[in-house]
Order: C-alpha cells, then sequence, then structure tokens
C-alpha cells in the first residue's frame, strides 16, 4: 500500500472516510457575515475533535455553509450532525448577531434538513470496475 496520510487507523481497521454537509439557514434566511462565519469554523472544529473527526475545510455564503470532514467509522453522520448543528447553533445565538436577532426567531439558526454526501478516494466507476476484475477462486 502506497504511504497516505489521509488514511487513519483506528484498533482494528484503516480508513479515509469524508462527508460533505451542507446546513441550511431556518426559512433560508440570509444572516451570515464574515465575523459570524469566521465564528462558525472553531466551533465546527472543536465539536469534530468530540467525535475524534478533523474538519478539512470550511467555508459558506449568506444562507449556508459547506463542511468537509474527515470521520472514523465508528461515528454516525447523523449523531456528528446533531452536534454540529445544535453546539453551534447555541453558541451563535449567544453572541446576539444583529443579522441573526433580526431575521430570526424561536431559538432556531439552522433548518431541521442537511445535505451528506460521502466523498473522497476514487470514482464509484473506478472501485466497480477494480472489484469486478478481481479474480474470483474456481
Amino acid at each position: 500500500m502506497d504511504e497516505n496520510n489521509d488514511i487513519r487507523t483506528g484498533r482494528h481497521c484503516m480508513f479515509m472516510m469524508h462527508v460533505h454537509l451542507v446546513f441550511v439557514t431556518k426559512y433560508r434566511r440570509g444572516v451570515f457575515t464574515k465575523e459570524i462565519l469566521d465564528d462558525l469554523r472553531p466551533i465546527f472544529a472543536s465539536v469534530c475533535v468530540d467525535f475524534e473527526a478533523e474538519l478539512v475545510e470550511f467555508d459558506g455564503e449568506d444562507d449556508h455553509v459547506h463542511l468537509l470532514v474527515n470521520y472514523p467509522p465508528k461515528v454516525a453522520v447523523s449523531k456528528l450532525v446533531n452536534s454540529l448543528k445544535g453546539i453551534s447553533s447555541l453558541l451563535i445565538r449567544k453572541k446576539n448577531y444583529p443579522s441573526i436577532k433580526k431575521r430570526l426567531w424561536g431559538g432556531a439558526l439552522w433548518s431541521p434538513s442537511y445535505f451528506a454526501g460521502s466523498c473522497g478516494g476514487a470514482p464509484i466507476a473506478v472501485i466497480r470496475k477494480y472489484i469486478e476484475q478481481q479474480r474470483t477462486p474456481h
């Protein structure tokens, strides 16, 4: 196997799992500023550390954010998402940003839905072809 720094090891496994997450603000309201996005980054990174995951990349626009997270196989993506959204909502709302206070009410920052897409590694077609070409014993 080639030396690859992206491959992580667990007690009984080697893994390289990435997920692309997209969170949208409640009512798709444009409330984020550069300052708020800058405050969100360390919050998301800290939550990831609690899950033994890594925030690889983060950015966003005024009404949504994108995260690229490297996570271990023992982590359920849904639990990671719930913590990322819940903790970030609580901490950001505590800061009383005027753009959020004015456009969102009821204590929610995020829409209840989210996008999660697996990513990284070879394209599915390449993996499929590799598996099809395995030498099946006779």
